[in-house]
């Protein structure tokens, strides 16, 4: 008994030698500050699990800061995040669509980065410029996906793309037939978000824009007519599947039954990745100019957040090269904040590439610029009267002088 007590006084020193001697390294240990980051692309597939990993690195990177990843779906994403904002709550970092993004400046839910980035050596892309609100930013670019003409070599005579609008028309009315068609866009209130992507794209091409440099309405002038025209030029040329969904023309191009489409980089990834062995190629767009539509996206801190230090060293950590470099790849054929050159590997496995990285000078927000909040309403008073041109016969300037003065009364109260 008495060596059975004195093993037990021994062993209860010992584990209180432990417990003391753990005592100073629990005081000491630092405590990470937990921050979320809300994005739609977590929550997609494949490129959800490669921003996590990303996200990851800067995890392993800091002794202080964690970020947590937070999944949205498009379809909820600005209702859940502005629901939370204006509670006073939200996610600490969040990745903003650009017509969000001028909504949270706007009810100044987001905070202005002006102070965090000067001095910095940064390489800004040249839509950064679109980060800026009344002389002040309040994001960086997170993802710049720009838009180009795709084609199937195979489906065009001499297997080459069109270099003007004339050749389009004609390129797309000689590869229609036997279930092929030689093009294909939205043109449909139920893809009304796509129908405006791509109206935009004419548009812009066309030379037009939907308000001038002060932020004046200009959905009547003569080059937005142009480009309303040849939208309707198309329409009725019989060289498209009227009617169909992007998701329905898109896989008939991966499937060889559509020669041609204006699209973004996001789908020359999806070709890619679903149709491996089709040769697909990229040009730029057929139109008078080379400006194009774009997704914009942003990075932002949320103004209610209570780690803002640990927010903006993740904003520093995400501009350095290595960082934009990695995020590039993992996006695919988007571009990012910064000039980031691709590796000349990649660059031959993926011409088109090229294309897309070549386009991003040229890229135009699909926003009534200076009137960016409004943009919802006055695209649903655009395609309303762009439909009557397309379905009904109306003359693009009747349509769009009706267009300009709706917008003017309804939306903007003139």
């Amino acid at each position: 008994m008495k060596k059975l007590s004195k093993l037990s006084v021994c062993m209860a020193a010992l584990v209180g030698a432990v417990v003391v001697g753990g005592l100073p390294l629990a005081a000491h240990a630092q405590t990470k500050e937990a921050l979320t980051f809300a994005a739609v692309t977590f929550s997609e597939a494949g490129r959800g699990e490669r921003l996590k990993a990303w996200v990851e690195k800067f995890n392993k990177s800091q002794a202080v800061a964690e970020i947590t990843p937070i999944a949205i779906p498009f379809g909820s994403f600005a209702k859940t995040v502005f629901t939370q904002m204006g509670g006073g709550a939200g996610p600490d970092l969040v990745r903003m669509d650009a017509i969000d993004y001028y909504a949270a400046v706007n009810s100044k839910s987001i905070l202005p980065l002006d102070d965090l980035l000067k001095g910095g050596n940064y390489k800004f892309t040249e839509p950064d410029k679109y980060m800026m609100v009344g002389g002040k930013r309040y994001g960086v670019p997170f993802e710049l996906s720009n838009y180009v003409l795709l084609y199937n070599p195979a489906l065009l005579k001499g297997g080459k793309p069109p270099a003007n609008f004339d050749e389009f028309l004609a390129s797309a009315k000689a590869a229609t037939g036997n279930g092929v068609y030689g093009y294909a866009y939205r043109a449909t209130m139920a893809e009304g978000n796509g129908f405006w992507q791509d109206l935009c794209n004419f548009v812009y091409g066309f030379g037009g824009r939907w308000s001038d440099a002060q932020g004046n309405l200009t959905l009547n002038d003569p080059k937005v007519l142009e480009g309303v025209a040849a939208y309707k030029q198309v329409y009725d040329a019989s060289v498209i599947p009227k009617g169909a969904d992007a998701a329905t023309y898109r896989r008939m191009f991966w499937e060889r039954k559509v020669a041609m489409e204006v699209d973004n980089g996001g789908v020359a990834g999806i070709f890619s990745l679903q149709a491996p062995e089709l040769a697909f190629a990229a040009a730029p767009s057929p139109f008078p100019t080379r400006a194009q539509g774009m997704v914009l996206t942003a990075l932002t801190i949320n103004a209610n957040t209570k780690h803002k230090a640990a927010a903006e060293a993740f904003i520093k950590w995400t501009l350095q090269p290595e960082n934009q470099k990695d995020l590039q790849e993992l996006l695919g054929a988007s571009n990012v904040a910064t000039v980031v050159e691709r590796s000349p590997e990649l660059m031959a496995k993926r011409p088109w590439l090229k294309v897309y990285d070549d386009q991003t000078v040229n890229s135009v927000p699909q926003l009534v610029q200076g009137l960016e909040v409004k943009t919802p309403e006055i695209q649903q008073i655009v395609l309303e009267q762009v439909l009557k041109v397309l379905q009904g016969g109306v003359d693009p300037k009747k349509a769009m002088d009706d267009a300009q003065r709706a917008a003017l009364s309804r939306v903007l109260r003139k």
